[in-house]
């Protein structure tokens, strides 16, 4: 593939999951990533900050999805109801990405630096969703409450989606961990 050749940083992101996938993340080094893309290191820094953050990439775009949807959520609704709403359009983002998903996730938790980067993430999104819910009128202990308990439903159902033998899709595992949730807080 030529330098000159569309998308190169579809095509960085893909080479860096196929060689931490082979490799393992502290053994591939920036200038494999850009070789196997067939573009040069200039090219690779002028996309990413470093080779960690190939595998970070939408989460600024994730998070800005989820906050919309739970400001988007019908002003009625119970703050666990907009965070629901936030879980279905993040959900919707996943589609099509599922062995994608599963070669990130093993790569991360294959390495503590990246777990600590995949925890920063997950922390800024809740942090970003109880400003949203706390714009909407939620007090802000409840806000962060609640947004740390709609993290906690994305985790484990991103974690049942990825499993290998799971087919269901990622917002019915939404939907179910989400209920799961709603019955313990309830004493079922």
């Amino acid at each position: 593939m030529g330098r000159w050749e569309p998308d190169a940083r579809g095509r960085l992101a893909r080479a860096a999951l196929e060689l931490y996938s082979e490799r393992g993340y502290e053994q591939t080094t920036v200038a494999e990533i850009a070789k196997r893309a067939g573009l040069t290191e200039r090219t690779f820094f002028r996309h990413y900050a470093d080779k960690r953050e190939v595998l970070f990439d939408g989460s600024g775009t994730l998070q800005e999805l989820f906050v919309e949807a739970v400001a988007g959520a019908p002003e009625s609704a119970a703050p666990i109801d907009a965070v629901a709403a936030g879980l279905d359009a993040v959900s919707a983002a996943f589609d099509g990405r599922r062995e994608h998903s599963r070669l990130r996730q093993a790569v991360i938790v294959g390495n503590p630096e990246l777990q600590e980067r995949e925890l920063i993430k997950l922390a800024s999104m809740a942090a970003a969703l109880a400003d949203a819910l706390h714009r909407r009128g939620v007090a802000r202990s409840t806000a962060s409450l609640t947004a740390e308990a709609g993290i906690a439903v994305f985790k484990v159902g991103f974690e049942r989606w990825i499993a290998a033998a799971e087919e269901r899709g990622l917002p019915q595992l939404m939907r179910d961990s989400l209920a799961e949730l709603k019955a313990v807080t309830a004493g079922g």
